[in-house]
């Protein structure tokens, strides 16, 4: 396969033909590996990344093999996949980390080859290593690579032999406190402190001061050892404002490389993106060219081989300087392939087989522009918690040539606690930035969501922020504009009328008996309508939206509209629900003489409502009555914000604490968060113990009742 690219090259040019086969026969001689015809490949994965490499391989006409943890045995790589196997628990240590059983399947089924996706076992040297001895094909760089550019202190020593520029830091081996403490103070604060084999913004704190540095060098510590097994950490000089680009490179076993141009993702959360760009919006095209081959220099240092990004730091001038390299496929690869015309999984299975790359530098174009979206279980409205749950709801953009949902999941699977949050990733093509933006924003009003929280409508106002669509991006993009990216959202009087009736034509259909279903819809046997002699139907309808009750008037009028009074206005209202191939509701409907449409999902009290401004949650308030005796957290009672499990309690029962004070440690949906005392106080019960599992809102440790004002406590 591989001897027919090369004879099909020759006539092209022969001098790069000549420094090929030089090449092929300096490997052909090596012990580094072999080329060997790739016909079943065993995807070491899940989720979207998962199915994203079964389409490619696939399309390719290889045989794919998926594995999968007891909580995926029903998800969606697992149907698409010609086979799968179970490879353990739900716990990602024990089943998708689980080298020697991933292994173990891959040697039973026959495949030939491993690709590892993104997360997991992807950058892992030691899986790397086995593979090869294996005498299987790691769909990957060599684990020298991964090793050398896996440890942050080892790659900013080769980056900068390299003539890659490198930001001022500390990579030594001295992993004292006290040292790096005095390296920080040195380089000059605000520091970031990251951990060394880190990735993914995990092990990753920002110390602005010298006063909060043990604090956040020992969070970062904790997660970091979660992570990677490693709780080294590297100190570095903190950029202000900066952005974030990184570059798409690729080699292969030939020594051919190529920069398949660069990418932003500057607007993060947790240090962790959530809307990419291809290409960088505002960079010039010589910087364009200067970030391009400073990658490939960083890749051709440490011999690489396949598809990996080249991390940049950049200023407000447009320099740069190298962060790191992950050597895997990104999870925002996509934006690259729609601007490119490219498929980067085909080129990662091609180069593992022994072929050249697909293109050559001077072939590579940049056509359009692409954005893609991170569609989080997450509320954005409680520092981005993550949330597990069902997705009880799911209604998507239709795809295209223009727009890709890249996902894992399907209407009634469950988010798991176990795995990251992200459902979805929402991917666009424009001509130009400007209609990129367009398109994505009308998609991410289409993509309807129930069951849990999501950060749809937070990012449908990120990408209209005024800001973002002049494409000034940066990494504290968030924090800087967070009072207008986090808007109030009171319910305008023309929603609330369109909630009113939502209500109203769903009682109609939940309210007749099979056999009533035929009847007029404003007969007098109508069970909610009631009965009128000469006069008019008027009921009082009382919906809440979070915090807020509003009191609205409805009069049924006898054309088959209503009178809807809101506060001290008056609206003439006409509607109809239209029952979709999914058994739930769009609503068409007129607000005085006004034609609009929503999408309605009707979940117990609940009614979820879905326009082109975003989403809206309205519900029937729940009567005072059955408040009473409901189960959560008390005023003395530290809760948990999130589902997920006990890593780590910090106090015991009788300990005084204060305000701000850890108390416990939840891992959940990789990410760590720490529960600090919501006041002075004594802690009489510690309701769990690390390795529990919680759910969100638990109490987690109960305070002593606090002492009425003036009271006295005597002994008889």
């Amino acid at each position: 396969m591989a001897a027919v690219r090369l004879s099909s090259l020759y006539s092209r040019n022969r001098n790069r033909w000549q420094s090929i086969l030089k090449a092929w026969v300096r490997y052909q001689s090596s012990d580094s590996g072999h080329f060997a015809p790739i016909e079943k490949v065993l995807v070491a994965n899940r989720g979207e990344i998962a199915c994203r490499v079964i389409r490619t391989a696939k399309r390719l006409g290889l045989r794919t093999v998926a594995v999968y943890s007891d909580a995926d045995s029903h998800s969606l790589h697992v149907g698409m996949a010609d086979e799968a196997y179970n490879i353990g628990p739900a716990a990602s240590q024990l089943s998708y980390l689980n080298q020697e059983r991933v292994i173990a399947v891959a040697k039973q089924v026959g495949a030939q080859a491993i690709h590892p996706g993104y997360g997991f076992l992807s950058e892992n040297t030691e899986f790397a290593e086995l593979c090869k001895k294996s005498q299987l094909i790691f769909i990957g760089p060599p684990a020298t690579a991964i090793r050398d550019m896996g440890i942050k202190s080892t790659s900013k020593a080769i980056m900068a032999a390299a003539g890659v520029p490198v930001i001022e830091g500390y990579h030594g081996d001295d992993q004292s406190d006290e040292n790096l403490r005095k390296e920080a103070k040195r380089i000059g604060f605000p520091v970031m402190i990251k951990a060394v084999r880190g990735g993914g913004g995990k092990g990753m704190r920002t110390a602005m001061s010298e006063k909060e540095f043990h604090g956040q060098l020992e969070s970062a510590r904790r997660e970091a050892m979660k992570s990677f097994g490693d709780d080294a950490m590297l100190i570095e000089k903190f950029v202000e404002n900066p952005r974030h680009v990184e570059v798409q490179v690729f080699g292969d076993h030939h020594g051919n490389y190529v920069y398949l141009f660069e990418r932003d993702c500057s607007v993060q959360r947790r240090h962790q993106k959530i809307i990419e760009e291809a290409p960088a919006p505002g960079l010039t095209q010589t910087t364009r060219q200067l970030i391009g081959e400073a990658a490939v220099r960083a890749a051709k240092a440490v011999n690489y081989v396949g598809a990996g990004t080249v991390e940049f730091i950049m200023d407000k001038r447009q320099m740069f300087y190298f962060m790191e390299m992950n050597t895997r496929l990104q999870v925002e690869h996509p934006v690259t392939e729609m601007v490119t015309g490219t498929d980067l999984v085909e080129w990662q299975l091609r180069v593992a087989a022994g072929e050249i790359l697909p293109l050559t530098q001077d072939e590579l174009k940049l056509d359009g522009h692409s954005l893609e979206a991170r569609i989080y279980a997450e509320d954005p409205d409680n520092d981005f918690m993550p949330g597990a749950g069902p997705l009880t709801y799911l209604n998507t953009p239709v795809p295209g040539e223009r727009v890709r949902i890249e996902t894992g999941v399907q209407q009634g699977d469950e988010v798991s606690v176990h795995y990251d949050p992200m459902i979805a990733k929402l991917v666009v093509w424009g001509p130009n930035r400007h209609l990129a933006l367009r398109k994505l924003h009308q998609c991410l009003s289409e993509y309807n969501i129930v069951g849990l929280n999501t950060n749809i409508t937070f990012l449908m106002d990120l990408a209209s922020h005024r800001e973002f669509l002049n494409g000034n991006v940066h990494t504290d993009f968030i924090p800087m504009y967070r009072k207008e990216l986090f808007p109030q959202r009171p319910l305008s009087n023309t929603l609330l009328c369109a909630a009113a009736l939502g209500f109203i034509l769903q009682e109609r259909i939940e309210g007749y008996s099979t056999t009533l279903q035929s009847l007029d819809p404003f007969s007098p046997f109508g069970i909610m309508d009631g009965l009128r002699i000469n006069a008019q139907f008027v009921r009082e309808i009382n919906l809440q939206h979070k915090e807020t009750v509003y009191d609205i008037n409805v009069t049924y009028n006898c054309d088959g509209g209503y009178s809807v009074q809101v506060g001290d206005k008056d609206y003439l209202v006409h509607g109809h629900l239209e029952k979709s191939s999914d058994g739930f509701f769009q609503l068409k409907y007129s607000i005085d003489g006004n034609h609009i449409k929503a999408s309605l999902v009707k979940e117990g009290p609940n009614l979820h409502i879905f326009t082109r401004e975003g989403f809206y949650q309205v519900s029937i308030p729940t009567p005072k009555y059955l408040k009473v005796g409901t189960v959560g957290g008390g005023t003395q009672d530290a809760v948990s914000p999130m589902p997920g499990v006990i890593e780590k309690v910090y106090v015991n029962d009788g300990d005084t604490v204060q305000h701000g004070d850890p108390l416990v440690v939840i891992i959940a949906m990789k990410m760590e968060y720490v529960v600090k005392a919501p006041k002075d106080g004594i802690v009489e019960k510690v309701l769990f113990k690390a390795g529990d599992k919680v759910s969100k809102n638990s109490p987690l440790v109960h305070f002593q009742e606090e002492a009425p004002v003036g009271s006295t406590n005597s002994e008889a």
